[in-house]
């Protein structure tokens, strides 16, 4: 039977909040949840939620600490996504999430911008392209090929003043930073490789994703996302699992129309955008036959900011997966 591995390290689809600029950002991968995904079996079915939460207020300038910019940063989002085993070789996902709240304070408490919402929508196949199973090791090797779709707002704006004669209200662009979504149709390339040893309960694997970014209708394009991950893990007493991952991820830097005024439209600094950034991801998962829930939190070691950004600090993961068989195979 075709083995099957599923492990849930957030990276994201996460989603990650990446800074495009001190008081800007974007969504850096889109896969929430940032799983490490195998195949399924064929006609299983998997269905998986899980809670994030991004607070941050620390700002760098290269890989230096600067003085705040903005007092902090925070999101809260919820992930879901939808798998079948189409073929014992090909699996795929549907993945969405919505945003409770991506919250901007301003420097002293000078100002609070903030939105909510549906984010973007993934369309996720993957296909096992090599698999061999031993008396003693598993191995696979699975490709994917995703598209992002933008669902929800990208140009949401907020209330900068009422005239107290008229009652007239003035609104600008939100920066995005707090935009649920970027607003680009995207390309999504992945490559997953699985390496188990059944009988020691032990696991190492590695995971690779590439993000294209689109354009959007506002002129921008921001920075391809490009991440590796090196994974290892252990099953303890049949039920709990433990899993590392060393992670890196490069942001690139974002392009737009020359015709516009980035800073004056958008409060985006072109100029610091792009990052890079190196962290540990500790997971702790418990299995009750079909159902997994885990937490995990990623922890930076390092990151480099193009000019002055908002760097990465707490982010934590809550989430469950149910597996079952649509209908029951045959022998």
């Amino acid at each position: 039977m075709k083995s099957y591995i599923l492990i849930s390290i957030l990276a994201f689809l996460t989603i990650k909040s990446n800074s495009q600029g001190c008081c800007s950002g974007g969504s850096g991968s889109p896969i929430a949840g940032g799983a490490s995904q195998g195949v399924l079996f064929e006609r299983q079915v998997e269905l998986g939620a899980n809670y994030q939460h991004i607070q941050t207020h620390k700002f760098y300038t290269g890989d230096k600490r600067s003085p705040n910019l903005i007092d902090g940063f925070n999101s809260n989002y919820l992930y879901m996504r939808f798998a079948y085993g189409v073929s014992k070789k090909l699996t795929m996902s549907v993945e969405s999430g919505y945003f409770i709240n991506k919250t901007q304070i301003g420097l002293n408490k000078s100002d609070t911008i903030k939105s909510s919402g549906i984010g973007d929508l993934i369309l996720f196949p993957r296909y096992n392209v090599y698999s061999k199973n031993t008396e003693k090791t598993r191995t696979e090797i699975t490709l994917g090929l995703g598209f992002k779709i933008p669902v929800g707002k990208y140009n949401d704006s907020t209330l900068v003043y009422t005239n107290p004669v008229t009652g007239k209200k003035n609104y600008t662009t939100s920066p995005p930073t707090v935009q649920p979504t970027n607003g680009s149709h995207d390309i999504i390339f992945y490559g997953f490789m699985f390496r188990g040893y059944p009988a020691r309960q032990f696991r190492v694997f590695a995971n690779f994703l590439y993000i294209k970014k689109g354009w959007n209708a506002l002129g921008e394009r921001f920075g391809d996302y490009s991440s590796v991950g090196f994974f290892a893990s252990k099953t303890l007493y049949r039920k709990v699992g433990v899993t590392l991952q060393v992670k890196g991820e490069i942001t690139g830097k974002m392009k737009y129309d020359k015709n516009l005024d980035m800073l004056a439209l958008y409060n985006v600094d072109v100029n610091s955008t792009g990052n890079k950034k190196l962290s540990i991801v500790p997971q702790v998962s418990y299995t009750r036959k079909s159902f997994t829930i885990y937490a995990l939190s990623d922890f930076p070691f390092y990151q480099y900011v193009n000019g002055t950004q908002v760097g990465s600090s707490l982010q934590a993961t809550l989430g469950a997966t149910y597996r079952f068989y649509f209908t029951k195979m045959n022998g």
